[in-house]
This record gives structure tokens, C-alpha cells and sequence, in this order.
């Protein structure tokens, strides 16, 4: 029995991408802080398959400890992928942006990605089928003013997974590193970047993506050979090669 881990699982992409995988018939690991909300999603789960295994995990990513014990915790179950979707946000101009809520941001999106990352291609790099997908932004290749701190934490994300996806390749490693980069998708991200109570993407933004859009994309980029799957500028999906250029010491 194999499972499939998503991190940041209690709402938005998350959410939708473990109902995407139920539905291929994948036993899940579903990791967030809000524990109603996995029972929820798990739930639904069960609706779609109840044969499928179901393993619901709280942890909190803005503390690295608690990335070290949700990977020894997981270290019991055979994992066939890898999602590092947990995210965090921070809207504002750097002169005016929260300090603390940068730093649990930074943890989240770099420190505990990183240390998740590490740990599983340690373990599953020689295993034939193992994927291992971090959840960058199109915003980690273009800059957006308003928006700088975050955006070049999803550039880390970006250029350690697709650095990852070359060395293992150079390897000649089993497991494929591979990057979701997703434009402005309706969930709670929005909201909680801006520190809102809601907001409406209908009235406020021409083009945007839903969760359970950004989900299909997940599932092609899944099943594809390529190791970037991007939403350019017009709102279009593409899978593609490595975009930044890579120098290689091999």
C-alpha cells in the first residue's frame, strides 16, 4: 500500500488536489494545522472511494521542528509522492510588511519545503515512481511589486526544485522533482496575504484560476515527463523543461 502526501491539505489547491488524487485511487497523507478541516476533506475522501486509506496528520510548518517529526512520523508508510503544497503570503511593500508573519512565512515556504524535500529524496531517490512536487507560484518568475518578500521565496522554490530535478537526473536517480507554478487561484491564500476577512475574486480580478482547476493542472503535471507546469501571463497551463539555466560541476 502506497500513499500520497499533501501538505497544506486543509483548504485552496491543497484540498482540491487530494480529492483530484482520491479519485486516481490514491491512499493519502493529508497534513495541515486545522484538524476539522482534514476530517472534512478526509470525509469527502471516503465519498469518492471508500476503500482508500486515509491518514490525517496536524502539524504546523511555520515551526522547523515539526517539519523533522512529520517526516519521522511518515517514515512507517511507503510513500509514493511527495506534495510540498503548505504555503504561506505576505501583500504589502516591503517598508510596510509584518516582520512575524514574514518569518513564519519564510519557514514555511523555504525552510520547512527544503527540509521535507531533503529528507524524502534521501530515502526515495533509487525508488522507480517516486515523484516529489513543491508548489512554487508564478510569482517565483516574475517579480511583483507589492508582493516582493513572497515572491522571492516562491524564486527559491523554483530554483532549488528545478536544481534538484537536474542532479538527480545527472544522477541517474528514479525519482522526478517537479514544480506547480500557479498564477492567482481562488482560495483562502488571497485573503490571509492581504490579512482580510474575505475577498471577492469576481468583482476584483479579470482572470483567475479555482482550486479545483489548479488540481488538474497538478494531476497533468503528475502525469507528464516534464518538470515545470506553468500558468503564463494569459492564464495558460504549460508544462514545460527547466526554465532557469542551470551550471552543472558534472
Amino acid at each position: 500500500m502506497k500513499y500520497t502526501v499533501i501538505t497544506g491539505a486543509s483548504s485552496g489547491i491543497g484540498y482540491e488536489t487530494a480529492l483530484a488524487f482520491a479519485a486516481r485511487g490514491k491512499n493519502l497523507i493529508i497534513v495541515a494545522r486545522r484538524l476539522d478541516k482534514l476530517e472534512e476533506l478526509k470525509s469527502k475522501v471516503k465519498e469518492i472511494n471508500s476503500d482508500l486509506d486515509v491518514v490525517v496528520v496536524t502539524s504546523d510548518l511555520s515551526v522547523t521542528d515539526q517539519a523533522y517529526n512529520l517526516y519521522k512520523d511518515l517514515k512507517k508508510y511507503p510513500i509514493e509522492t511527495w506534495i510540498n503544497n503548505a504555503g504561506l503570503g505576505e501583500g504589502a511593500f516591503v517598508a510596510d510588511q509584518k516582520l512575524e508573519k514574514v518569518e513564519n512565512m519564510l519557514r514555511v515556504n523555504i525552510e520547512s519545503l527544503t527540509i521535507l524535500s531533503t529528507l524524502y529524496v534521501r530515502d526515495y531517490a533509487d525508488v522507480e515512481g517516486a515523484q516529489l512536487i513543491n508548489v512554487s507560484s508564478a510569482l517565483g518568475y516574475a517579480i511583483a511589486v507589492g508582493s516582493v518578500t513572497y515572491s522571492a521565496s516562491k524564486y527559491y522554490v523554483s530554483a532549488f526544485t528545478e536544481g534538484l530535478a537536474k542532479e538527480l537526473e545527472l544522477k541517474g536517480a528514479k525519482l522526478k522533482a517537479k514544480i506547480l507554478a500557479p498564477a492567482i487561484t481562488e482560495s483562502e491564500f488571497a485573503q490571509k496575504s492581504i490579512d482580510a476577512e474575505a475577498f471577492d475574486f469576481k468583482a476584483n480580478l479579470p482572470k483567475y484560476h479555482t482550486a479545483k482547476e489548479m488540481a488538474g493542472f497538478m494531476v497533468e503535471l503528475y502525469d507528464s515527463n516534464e518538470v515545470v507546469g506553468i500558468v503564463d501571463q494569459n492564464y495558460t497551463f504549460n508544462l514545460r523543461g527547466q526554465i532557469y539555466p542551470v551550471i552543472s560541476e558534472f
